[in-house]
């Protein structure tokens, strides 16, 4: 079961249910792929709403390593997802939620 509290989503992919993350180590990750100085950046970039498809893989991708699993982009890109691309996006935008709403860390304070 996913902690909201720790950024955890629920997602179907290859058939399969899975625990996605964006760790640190992730986050990392992610700034360096699109070329991001910060998490704010990283966030803003986000915020847009204009993610290509190549995007979504790294996002997804980066959110299974996150939670242990060992998965290259290759192999993400191949999975399938309920909905299509509208299941992508999903996936997405509900993991980026998890990692960059106050409201979960608010509710601990």
């Amino acid at each position: 079961m996913p902690n909201r509290y720790r950024g955890e989503i629920e997602a179907e992919l290859g058939g399969r249910r899975r625990t996605l993350v964006l760790t640190l180590g992730a986050l990392a990750e992610l700034e360096s792929a699109f070329g991001a100085d910060d998490l704010m950046a990283l966030a803003e970039r986000f915020g847009t709403g204009r993610l290509s498809a190549r995007d979504l893989v790294r996002i997804i991708a980066a959110g299974l390593r996150g939670a242990g699993e060992a998965v290259s982009d290759d192999e993400v890109a191949a999975m399938v997802a309920p909905g299509g691309a509208s299941g992508y996006v999903r996936i997405a935008a509900d993991l980026i939620a998890a990692t960059f709403d106050d409201t979960a860390s608010e509710s601990q304070r």
